[in-house]
This record gives C-alpha cells, structure tokens and sequence, in this order.
C-alpha cells in the first residue's frame, strides 16, 4: 500500500494574504482525480502551479483549514517566492501592453 500510495498524484492550495493571515492555510487538497481538477481550476483561474511531490506528501498530512506549520516554512516559502516572481512577471508584460 505505501508503494501504491508514492505514486499517487496529489495536489494542494495554499492560500496567504499577509494582510489577512499570521501564517499560509491548506486551502485545497486531493489526490488522484481530485488532485488533477483542483491543478485544472487553478491553471483556469490563472493561478501558477508548481508541481512539488514532496510538499504535496508534506501537506497531505494536514487538513484543509489548517495552518502550515513551522516545520514545513521553509518550502512553502518556496511556492510563495515562485507566486510572486510569477506575479510579478505577468504584471510588466500587461504594463507593456498597456503602454503600446
């Protein structure tokens, strides 16, 4: 079973507005088909996704409402970092497009 389960796609959503909230929340989480419609929606609504099965493995020990723990910072931080990069790149080519 546990050599079954490492091979199960799995994906998670991270919510944090550091406005609103003291540490990032699992807002999503899913495996197998859930997994695959929570990376479609996201890919939809221009959310970037980062494919990292080992935080997904991390995080699918959580439930959906909790914080991430201290423990799992240093790689959430990662994602966030990502998000923001991503972010900030997808707001100089509208900038761009703006100014033509």
């Amino acid at each position: 079973m546990d050599e079954e389960r490492k091979h199960v796609q799995r994906a998670a959503a991270i919510k944090y507005d550091p406005g609103e909230d003291d540490v990032p929340v699992l807002s999503a989480f899913g495996e197998g088909y859930l997994a695959q419609k929570i990376v479609a929606v996201a890919r939809e609504s221009g959310v970037p996704v980062l494919p990292d099965p080992n935080l997904a493995s991390m995080l699918s020990k959580l439930s959906v409402g909790d914080e991430i723990s201290p423990e799992m910072y240093d790689a959430v931080a990662k994602v966030l970092i990502f998000v923001s990069e991503v972010d900030r790149r997808y707001g100089e080519k509208v900038k761009a497009m703006m100014e033509k």
